[in-house]
């Protein structure tokens, strides 16, 4: 095997359960390494963080030149997570403030008392059980209920939102050189019919709001930076997409790491006050987003090697994350690491805008899960993956309870 197959090894099936040996051997090949595909995959920690905060490199799909012509050249342009500055800045800075000002608890951090009670309820239901699995039962509800929530979704309709997310899923998670004609059609459907209904409740809460996102969207005072109905929809069901994937990875992903080190479960168990620490070390050790794609608006170099303007750039988060140059012992688990700066939900402008959530939740489901692990043992290891390698995670966790 050479260096130019690491892309299409890494993204390969059969290394889904254990990705790590291969983003050692990318670091060990060099700081910048070209693929067979003509792409470059990088995968350094120093190296992947000064390019996720370098404007020279692109989010958006049509800066490639081989996109002329594309699907957001035409019928609008894409979510502001697929945009560059300043119009990212813009829409970012508008779906952000219902959430309040930066570095002060917002609406999202005052919903951990909800947050707790949802998790509990659903627990318990599941608690007659001896047998679950983890995603499907627990994982996978948890943060579309609380997404509903926060958006201002009746509970009556919560139910629909499952039936959608369960489309959006299907769409971005197909095997490589699969057919995906069918998954695309209904991803596409579900997105659609998700966004009508957001903005008709939207227009409902115009005249009658509420404690809400959707409220808070719709009555923005400033007509300046108000959200059109086009972006009020993206920006709705990119936080229920953003806040929903990365939280059902980090979920399962925490759980299947603590069951593999039952001493350290054994340690979070006695001494709960170490989980907001323990889950900024699972952003690191086990991340629930591995790659980011970006497109170099020039020629760009680093480390002697250009990447040309308009080309492929991989940036392999996971493989920084386990960088021996950057964090001490770096495959093994620290709940309590120091200067755990991690990039675990990226860096830079576009930092994962379904963070502060998806925290929140990991923290509340394991301060509820771990007490009950002790008697839990997993049924299958390595589990079943899902077939995504850039939002890696267990597609199932069969969990026997007693």
């Amino acid at each position: 095997m050479t260096a130019d197959t690491l892309l299409e090894r890494i993204t390969d099936y059969a290394n889904r359960h254990n990705p790590y040996p291969l983003y050692a051997e990318l670091r060990e090949a060099g700081p910048v390494v070209r693929q067979a595909d003509g792409s470059h995959l990088i995968g350094g920690y120093h190296h992947v963080a000064a390019l996720l905060h370098d404007p020279r490199l692109s989010v958006d799909p049509r800066s490639r030149p081989a996109t002329a012509g594309g699907p957001y050249t035409e019928g609008g342009k894409p979510p502001f997570l697929r945009l560059d500055d300043p119009e990212h800045h813009r829409l970012r800075t508008l779906a952000m403030r219902p959430f309040g000002p930066p570095h002060s608890p917002g609406r999202v951090d005052a919903m951990r008392g909800q947050i707790a009670d949802i998790t509990r309820e659903l627990f318990e239901s599941l608690q007659d059980r001896e047998q679950i699995d983890l995603v499907d039962d627990f994982a996978y509800p948890l943060p579309v209920t609380v997404i509903c929530r926060v958006l201002g979704v009746p509970r009556e309709d919560e139910a629909q939102f499952r039936t959608w997310s369960d489309a959006l899923v299907a769409a971005a998670d197909v095997r490589a050189g699969a057919d995906t004609t069918e998954q695309d059609r209904a991803g596409q459907q579900a997105r659609l019919e998700m966004g009508r209904y957001l903005v008709d409740l939207a227009e409902q809460r115009r005249a009658q709001p509420r404690d809400d996102l959707l409220s808070a969207f719709i009555n923005e005072a400033d007509p300046d930076v108000r959200l059109t109905h086009e972006e009020l929809a993206e920006t709705a069901i990119l936080l229920f997409i953003a806040g929903h994937e990365t939280t059902v990875n980090l979920i399962t992903n925490g759980v299947l790491t603590l069951l593999r080190l039952p001493d350290q479960l054994d340690r979070l168990r006695r001494d709960p006050d170490l989980l907001p620490s323990a889950v900024e070390e699972l952003l690191r050790y086990e991340p629930p987003v591995h790659m980011r794609e970006r497109y170099p608006l020039a020629d760009i170099e680093v480390a002697g090697t250009t990447l040309p303007a308009g080309s492929t750039v991989l940036l392999a988060l996971a493989s920084g994350n386990r960088d021996p140059r950057r964090f001490h012992e770096p495959d093994r688990f620290h709940p309590d690491r120091p200067d755990n700066q991690h990039l675990g939900f990226g860096s830079g402008v576009h930092l994962c805008y379904g963070a502060p959530l998806a925290r929140i939740e990991a923290q509340t489901a394991l301060r509820v899960l771990i007490p009950q692990l002790g008697t839990a043992a997993l049924v299958q290891d390595p589990p079943p993956y899902r077939e995504n390698a850039m939002l890696r995670g267990p597609r199932h966790l069969l969990l026997q309870l007693r």
